[in-house]
């Protein structure tokens, strides 16, 4: 089962609650939770929460490595057939798309891009910065512009590489039909009036700052360039250090960019016409819901 939805709505206390009413564990579909040196800018659970749940895929890999999509795939659905063995649901919980995907549908047969493509966007990139690669991508595949997160460097120079080793755009590629997969998926979405999940974003991202995001960025410098660290709450505060933003800018754009990210993972999401949305606080419903969709587990 899935819980899915945008960031700072309340995925996370919302799956500890459904995992104890269930007796079941947690899987992270969160990218960015994967990392041992990333956690306040990530918004991980706290010590508490991961001691009342079982959790898997948080703090299980470093910045160093290269873990993608389709390394996750094959991990999680190894993982899933030990856990199917002794229990009746288990909760993929996170707002990463792709990753959600790749568990729930299997990833995309991309084609393979041409010598000297990725080399040669990573050298634009370096150049001229991320909005001329954004503002590529919005003309050549505006459909994916929509859902993809542009302020993710890795995502947008993956849709361009296929793109100008094609010609053909990137969500000309994205798989039709789900994967065969030994188990049901149910997608519950949570969402929220735009304005309180703003909100929330803005008191997050405060909360952060509060907590040392700075101290934990600045700590992170040697490692600026690893994909996990194109992302927000750390890319712009790698610009404040190099003195291209002033601290209320940088705060203010984290912000910003946060809140465009929600936007778009709510149209990610909002695709898939089988994901039935509550509001994060009707834990009472979607219990009911998910026992009625479920067998094998003890009625409410």
């Amino acid at each position: 089962m899935c819980i899915v939805g945008p960031t700072a709505v309340g995925k996370t206390a919302v799956g500890i609650r459904l995992a104890q009413h269930f007796h079941t564990v947690i899987l992270s579909a969160d990218s960015r939770q994967f990392y041992r040196e990333l956690s306040i800018g990530t918004a991980k659970p706290s010590v508490e929460e991961l001691a009342a749940i079982p959790h898997y895929f948080i703090d299980s890999h470093s910045v160093l490595d290269d873990y993608s999509a389709g390394d996750f795939e094959r991990d999680a659905l190894k993982c899933l057939v030990e856990l199917f063995s002794r229990l009746d649901i288990v909760l993929l919980v996170g707002g990463s798309g792709l990753f959600v995907d790749a568990v729930c549908r299997g990833l995309d047969d991309l084609p393979k891009a041409l010598p000297g493509v990725r080399e040669q966007l990573n050298s634009l990139y370096e150049q001229g910065g991320l909005e001329s690669l954004q503002m590529r991508l919005k003309q050549v595949d505006p459909v994916y512009y929509e859902q993809v997160d542009i302020n993710n460097p890795q995502r947008v120079i993956r849709a361009l590489e296929v793109y100008e080793s094609t010609g053909k755009p990137f969500s000309h590629f994205r798989r039709r039909a789900a994967a065969a997969r030994p188990f049901n998926v149910l997608k519950i979405g949570l969402d929220a009036d735009r304005l309180h999940l703003y909100e929330r974003i803005n008191n997050r991202v405060d909360a952060m700052v509060e907590a040392g995001l700075l101290g934990e960025v600045s700590a992170l410098l040697p490692f600026r360039h690893r994909p996990p660290l194109l992302t927000v709450g750390y890319a712009e505060l790698f610009d404040y250090l190099d003195g291209r933003y002033t601290w209320q800018q940088a705060i203010a754009k984290i912000k910003q960019n946060t809140r465009r990210y929600a936007k778009r993972q709510l149209t990610w999401f909002k695709k898939d016409p089988t994901t039935v949305w509550f509001a994060p606080e009707a834990i009472d419903q979607m219990v009911s819901h998910i026992v009625k969709h479920v067998d094998h587990v003890d009625k409410p």
